[in-house]
């Protein structure tokens, strides 16, 4: 069967040397090869999160760090910021993990305020928050350095961020935030198979994690941090994942960040003008679009042109490609195309070309 390559918010392409690094001969997880193996990708994982702590790897989604962070630090009440089905689904995520939690609901499409957090963590009801960076769902990313000056003002409360479709395409100072925990999945910028979640966390965070009761062991920040001392992981690992982690970080570095974070915010460039170029407006708010997909307005919101969306998947993906349809309340009435990962102007082209034949039979 012909591959259809993929051109959604995730997973996304993988490239063969990323493929050929996955299979890679195990080793023993508890040996002498995978502590080097860590040792080796830990600084450069540091440079890429901007930070001099420790740099862990959880062998799950990145829903699995997510809520190991509400298990580690809740313990009075948490404010999750929502603007899309994925920062939404956080309290309810919260809730199941018998916590107190509130929502900061910005309508979708909009960006969350630094102004409305503040009016929420002013009533000191708080002590932890949880932000996505850069909403999917509705292709929004919100601004991260504004919410994250806000730590200076309530130093006791723990800032919680899920950046995973955002970080390796855009820059990130883990340390100058001066948040307390970031996170992300590998299957989005960084362009490597689903199952691997990296994550730090801020002296802070480990101190409050220490003393709360009942944080379970998979999840244990503690447990990571101890183990990550020692170039090892709490439990066994996707060692094939490890490997491929090794095999991409190479990449950026040959590429160079600052190339890199060009390049994707060129692409998110050339996507909207593809999409201005055939009538269509965006459907976040003007200044806060996504740098790694773009999700075009297609009826959700007044404005622009309107096609069967259905329709579009399918041509293209008689091209060779899929893209996206639009997700939860929004499906069918915008649709997204992705250009992380490993994604360079002549691959978005060939995109590009096929979107344009589709839109011709439309």
């Amino acid at each position: 069967m012909a591959h259809v390559k993929l051109h959604i918010p995730g997973p996304v392409e993988v490239s063969d040397k990323t493929f050929r690094a996955f299979s890679s001969p195990m080793i023993g997880h508890r040996g002498q090869g995978f502590k080097d193996l860590y040792a080796k990708i830990q600084p450069q994982l540091q440079t890429l999160l901007g930070t001099r702590q420790l740099v862990y790897l959880s062998t799950s989604s990145a829903w699995g760090v997510m809520e190991g962070a509400i298990r580690n630090l809740v313990t009075k009440k948490v404010l999750c910021c929502m603007c899309g089905a994925f920062s939404d689904k956080w309290l309810d995520v919260s809730r199941r993990c018998g916590k107190a939690a509130d929502g900061l609901q910005a309508e979708w499409g909009s960006p969350i305020s630094a102004a409305a957090i503040d009016a929420k963590l002013a009533t000191g009801e708080f002590d932890a928050l949880t932000l996505i960076h850069n909403e999917t769902s509705t292709g929004v990313m919100s601004p991260l350095a504004e919410i994250a000056a806000l730590k200076r003002k309530y130093p006791d409360v723990m800032f919680i961020v899920d950046a995973v479709s955002s970080l390796s395409a855009v820059p990130m100072d883990f340390d100058s935030l001066g948040i307390d925990v970031l996170l992300a999945g590998t299957q989005k910028a960084f362009a490597m198979p689903p199952g691997l979640a990296v994550f730090t966390c801020s002296p802070a965070t480990l101190a409050k994690a220490a003393t709360v009761k009942d944080r379970g062991y998979y999840f244990d920040f503690v447990e990571f941090q101890k183990n990550a001392e020692g170039q090892m992981t709490p439990s066994t690992p996707s060692i094939g994942h490890v490997y491929a982690l090794a095999s991409k970080l190479e990449d950026f570095f040959a590429e160079g960040l600052s190339a890199r974070y060009d390049r994707h915010l060129n692409l998110a460039r050339l996507t909207r003008g593809w999409a201005a170029k055939h009538g269509f407006t965006l459907f976040p708010e003007a200044g806060f679009e996504s740098v790694t997909l773009t999700c075009v307005n297609n009826g959700a919101k007044p404005g622009g042109r309107v096609v069967d969306t259905g329709k579009l998947q399918k041509l293209v993906k008689d091209q060779g490609f899929l893209i996206d349809g639009g997700y939860g309340k929004i499906k069918g009435t915008t649709f997204r195309l992705s250009s992380m990962g490993d994604e360079t102007e002549a691959t978005m082209n060939q995109l590009y070309a096929a979107l344009d034949q589709a839109m011709k039979q439309l």
